[in-house]
């Protein structure tokens, strides 16, 4: 046997604070992870008076100077935005503050920028509030990109809560949906040899039993709903950071939703796609749809295309043509896909499109 050379970096939160009414622990917060000196705010208008306002208040107090910056929308112009105004202001990093589209643009603005990030989350509609990647529009087209993980993360559980309840909703669906990735993973590395993290899968897999365990806690109006939604997501975010990449929260079901941002963009929430998506991969890989199906529809998120808004002809083209998203990985779809004909008997029986 050769001499071992094998070496991998894991980067995590260094401080996650979760709760009620934390907007006021910020400067504290960000102090104990010794970040100092200028902050870049990004949030949008409503964000930042729901929870932005707050959060420069905490800071300012501690002695860190805010500076602010817009974005209404994850797009690689607002990602440009950001890291133009970070080196402007000569900030040393950056604090987002809002729901998934600020938050990844502030993520990879920072990147970019090379400065720690902070996210403050103002909803939890998917695990990009603490995972390394980042989902920004293209051309329009929605990609993932390679960002950082989150230096800190300051979740405030009433301001979540507030939030929509589809948002929350979308939230679970999407962590739920880890069990059919890591499936994937998992027949890709018996089949293909691919690289394979048992602890990385082990925490994707806790991130959407969290969910699938407090289903019928998860109710709209509940702080403690955002409470587990919040500890699954986190969960989920840093199973990714184990693994070096989105592999264990990320499969087929993830290349169906982004086929149907394709297809039907803005249709559906992320979240939402990939909970629907896990019902009929899950039936693929002979597994418990049923329960997928029944606590997405516990917590009261789609469990068909027609709650998704999105017609059965393209759900049946976003099956037949997810597995063209990635050809690097490996999924139940294989590499040459489902037909038509057993894309539309597969929506029929999960009942997703009967």
């Amino acid at each position: 046997m050769g001499e071992f050379r094998k070496s991998k970096l894991m980067v995590f939160p260094r401080h996650v604070l979760v709760g009620h009414g934390v907007l006021s622990e910020a400067g504290t917060l960000c102090s104990n992870v010794e970040l100092h000196g200028t902050a870049l705010l990004v949030a949008g208008p409503r964000t930042r008076k729901i929870a932005g306002d707050a959060v420069e208040q905490s800071l300012s107090a501690s002695g860190v100077k805010v500076v602010h910056e817009a974005a209404a929308s994850a797009s690689l112009s607002e990602v440009e935005a950001v890291e133009k105004r970070a080196r402007k202001e000569a900030a040393t990093f950056v604090v987002g503050v809002g729901g998934g589209s600020v938050i990844d643009v502030a993520k990879l603005g920072a990147h970019r920028a090379r400065l720690p990030f902070v996210s403050v989350p103002t909803s939890a509609s998917h695990d990009g509030i603490t995972s390394p990647r980042a989902s920004i529009k293209d051309a329009g087209t929605p990609s993932s990109i390679e960002a950082s993980m989150p230096a800190a993360i300051l979740a405030d559980t009433g301001v979540i809560a507030q939030a929509p309840y589809r948002m929350l909703a979308s939230g679970c669906a999407d962590a739920i949906s880890n069990e059919t990735a890591v499936l994937d993973w998992k027949l890709a590395h018996r089949l293909r040899g691919e690289e394979y993290s048992s602890f990385a899968a082990a925490l994707a897999e806790t991130a959407a039993e969290i969910i699938l365990e407090n289903a019928e806690v998860i109710k709209p109006g509940l702080e403690e709903a955002a409470w587990v939604v919040v500890k699954g997501l986190i969960v989920s975010g840093v199973s990714m950071s184990v693994a070096g990449s989105s592999r264990p929260a990320s499969g087929a079901e993830h290349m169906i939703s982004h086929t149907l941002d394709r297809l039907a963009p803005g249709q559906a929430l992320h979240g939402e796609q990939c909970g629907v998506a896990s019902i009929v991969t899950m039936y693929l890989h002979g597994g418990d749809w049923e329960r997928i199906r029944d606590s997405l529809s516990s917590i009261g998120a789609p469990t068909t295309s027609k709650a998704l808004g999105i017609p059965k002809e393209t759900m049946v083209e976003a099956l037949v043509r997810a597995h063209e998203i990635r050809r690097d990985r490996y999924t139940i779809l294989g590499d040459n896909g489902l037909t038509r004909e057993a894309a539309s008997r597969l929506l029929h029986v999960t009942g997703v499109s009967p």
